[in-house]
């Protein structure tokens, strides 16, 4: 079988439809043990005014609660005071760790929840 170039390669590509260089990718992926994600990836803030820029700077945090830590009661404590929650409500979430505190919040708010939580002695993670 003769070697083809990338040109004759592109030539192909662009007679396919979605669905069967879908189907490529997927047989790719599997011959070579590759993932074509990372392609996809590189390739996508070549192209200039994409809004991949503005998906780069997050502005809303989850507060997770990783661990209770040994004075689970502060940390019962500071859940309540950071949410709405009832004590059964917030001793539920603190004993079924890890759960979310707090979703789609401003960093400087999740900063000072994460800095509250650990200060009572848990162990927390914002995303």
């Amino acid at each position: 079988m003769a070697k083809l170039s990338q040109d004759d390669l592109l030539a192909q590509f662009e007679e396919m439809t979605l669905i069967e260089l879908s189907e490529f990718v997927k047989a790719f992926e599997e011959k070579f043990d590759v993932t074509a994600a990372a392609a996809v990836a590189v390739a996508g803030p070549a192209a200039p005014g994409t809004p991949v820029e503005a998906a780069a700077e997050q502005d809303e945090f989850d507060v997770i609660l990783t661990g209770a830590g040994d004075k689970k009661i502060q940390v019962i404590k500071v859940v309540r005071e950071l949410t709405s929650l009832g004590l059964k409500e917030a001793k539920d979430l603190v004993d079924g760790a890890p759960k979310p505190v707090l979703e789609k919040v401003a960093k400087d708010a999740a900063d000072k929840a994460k800095e509250s939580l650990e200060g009572a002695g848990a162990s927390v993670e914002v995303k």
